[in-house]
């Protein structure tokens, strides 16, 4: 990798090179086209034994000992966003107001002009819930999503959209909220206009309060996240940012023993 200029591509563009790894996941010279597809590696166990021939591809292995693995349904859902924006509005298949989101962030209008991969993340969970949620062709990759949702956090569908540190996951936050409140504000009775943020500490729920459209600071306004005439729409949204600390059981008031005996019967310990 040049040390001089080791980056690429521009931010606000969509990557089209990448820097090669070699076998051990480092990065080399040599220049790739296209994007980097989504991919991990896994640790695996070293074996004196020599592997049987054709049991495992020398491209999926690298001399450490670990599997690559590539990120299947990431590399889908990627492929099938990234036809979906090539299309004119009229064929995207969401509501006005969401049209007129993309439209505005697309554009540039917003300033700081959004990075591309926080655009992308926008545009991710908006294609999941009103695109993909709606056309027959992508019912198994739904499917396949609540099935792995229901395997890890049962009775808890989730999201998520993986961002490097310092790429604006705040901001992505702002142009999430102000997709659901603005639709919920116009009537579109499948969107909320109400958010609860966990926050892992009050630190960041306080660098946070620039979600709150009532915030002097809040970046529907200051980052013109949304045209002037959403702004009245973004204001009816109910936000509430709280630390994770908030759900922990805890004691409000002192008892004495025997009370505290008594209320906690022969059950666990309240």
């Amino acid at each position: 990798m040049s040390a001089e200029n080791p980056i690429l591509n521009s931010p606000f563009l969509e990557p089209d090179r990448h820097w090669r790894l070699d076998e051990s996941g480092g990065f080399t010279q040599i220049i790739e086209p296209d994007r980097r597809r989504s991919e991990y590696f896994v640790p695996i166990a070293r074996t004196s034994k020599k592997p049987e021939q054709g049991l495992l591809a020398l491209d999926e292995t690298d001399l450490e000992g670990r599997a690559f693995t590539p990120n299947d349904l990431v590399n889908e859902i990627r492929g099938h966003v990234s036809t979906w924006r090539q299309l004119p509005p009229s064929q995207w298949g969401v509501t006005h107001e969401t049209a007129r989101l993309l439209e505005h962030w697309r554009s540039g209008g917003p300033s700081p002009q959004p990075f591309y991969c926080q655009i992308e993340a926008a545009e991710t969970v908006i294609w999941m819930e009103e695109v993909a949620a709606r056309q027959p062709q992508f019912q198994s990759l739904r499917r396949g999503l609540v099935d792995k949702n229901e395997a890890s956090n049962p009775g808890l569908y989730r999201i998520a959209a993986k961002m490097a540190t310092g790429s604006g996951k705040t901001t992505v936050m702002a142009m999430l909220i102000a997709w659901q409140a603005v639709n919920a504000a116009r009537g579109r009775r499948s969107f909320s206009d109400a958010f609860l943020i966990i926050c892992p500490g009050i630190t960041i729920r306080d660098r946070l309060r620039v979600l709150l459209p009532s915030d002097p600071e809040n970046y529907y306004e200051t980052r013109s996240i949304v045209p002037d005439d959403f702004i009245a729409d973004i204001r009816k949204a109910r936000i509430i940012i709280t630390n994770y600390h908030a759900f922990k059981l805890r004691e409000i008031m002192s008892i004495p023993k025997f009370a505290r005996e008594v209320l906690a019967g022969r059950g666990d310990e309240p």
